[in-house]
């Protein structure tokens, strides 16, 4: 993992139209920072700006004392969980778990393709194949997709499609997690049941998270 530091941030989107304004944020290895407030305070451009996503107006950022400011979002190590799931539709829940890693191996898209056509979802060959389809089961254990990873998105409820999507960042495992408000299309048992899992496995892996929510409940009970 890693600490992620923003130093005199800004980001205009227009002449007097600033999201952000000269922030500085230290989030520490292994730490989890909840930011928490109203829509339209920079929340979310936050997270984007640190997975490169948006360009810098000023200011620079830092992931393990890289400055990361001209780096394509891929080369950032970073995993963006947005608000609403973004997932493949014709892939399965499987393959849609471990399509992040299986990019990040060697020639990505070539091994992708290998995979996709090779057999049936969610396999892959022995080594690094084996350890990532254990993976990406302990993932769909712990977020309740097991009896699931065959299915394509479009079987899927708003609900367990937004679990995929928290569990293929959790699969990667990348230097910093960025949760823009995961959980807030589930039902409110499983959203608390969530956030204490989330919580178990941030401490476990000791993972660098930066959390966005508009429940100061969640910020509270996430939050470092």
């Amino acid at each position: 993992m890693a600490d992620v530091a923003l130093e005199h941030v800004s980001k205009h989107f227009a002449p007097g139209v600033a999201a952000l304004d000269d922030l500085s944020l230290t989030v520490a290895d292994g730490e989890l920072v909840a930011l928490v407030g109203p829509s339209g305070c920079g929340k979310t451009t936050t997270l984007r700006l640190i997975a490169g996503l948006e360009a810098l107006t000023s200011g620079s950022i830092r992931i393990n004392g890289k400055v990361v400011d001209a780096l394509p979002p891929r080369r950032r190590d970073v995993a963006l969980v947005f608000q609403r799931p973004t997932l493949y539709p014709h892939l399965s829940v499987a393959d849609n778990l471990a399509f992040g890693v299986r990019m990040r191996q060697g020639n990505g898209l070539v091994r992708w393709l290998g995979h996709f056509f090779e057999s049936a979802p969610g396999n892959a060959g022995p080594g690094e194949g084996e350890a990532l389809g254990d993976r990406v089961r302990e993932t769909a254990e712990l977020l309740g997709l097991t009896d699931l990873l065959g299915r394509r998105p479009s079987q899927l409820s708003g609900g367990q499609q937004q679990r995929v999507a928290l569990g293929r960042a959790l699969v990667r495992r990348p230097a910093a997690f960025l949760l823009d408000e995961p959980l807030s299309n589930l039902d409110p048992a499983l959203r608390h049941e969530m956030r204490r899992e989330l919580h178990l496995l941030q401490r476990r892996l000791q993972a660098t998270m930066i959390y966005v929510t508009h429940d100061q409940v969640e910020a509270m009970t996430l939050g470092d």
